[in-house]
């Protein structure tokens, strides 16, 4: 049982030793001569201002998060749009048709749903509950 992997082991060494070899060759080869400049922060050509560490809103995350729900729903959805027609002569255009609506329905209210519980709101204000 163990020979049949016999050369999934000896490729896998192989490729660790490679990969190993190649950064040690690179290791060996490229100069070496930090200075602070070179060790400052590079941020598109700007001098760096303030700490490197910044904490963002919860909120962000939250718009991002619905910003790749929809873009994972145009991924889902263009398969169907391509093939539409084809499905549409075959008689099946409808059935199709509806998956999709049935699909954007359960995301919209979704989406409704964050937005009136003032998820996306990105400024909020505080109630003054006591």
């Amino acid at each position: 049982m163990l020979i049949d992997f016999a050369n999934v082991f000896l490729f896998a060494a192989l490729a660790i030793g490679f990969v190993a070899l190649i950064l040690a060759v690179g290791k060996l080869i490229r100069p070496d001569n930090p200075n602070p400049i070179k060790k400052s922060v590079y941020e598109c050509g700007e001098i760096p201002i303030g700490p490197g560490f910044s904490q963002f809103n919860m909120r962000f995350y939250l718009v991002a998060f619905v910003f790749v729900i929809f873009d994972v729903e145009i991924a889902f959805m263009y398969p169907v749009t391509v093939i539409f027609r084809d499905l549409m002569s075959s008689g099946w255009g409808l059935l199709g048709f509806i998956e999709i609506a049935i699909f954007i329905l359960i995301l919209m209210v979704g989406f409704v749903y964050a937005w009136s519980q003032g998820g996306l709101d990105w400024v909020r204000t505080l109630s003054s509950e006591k």
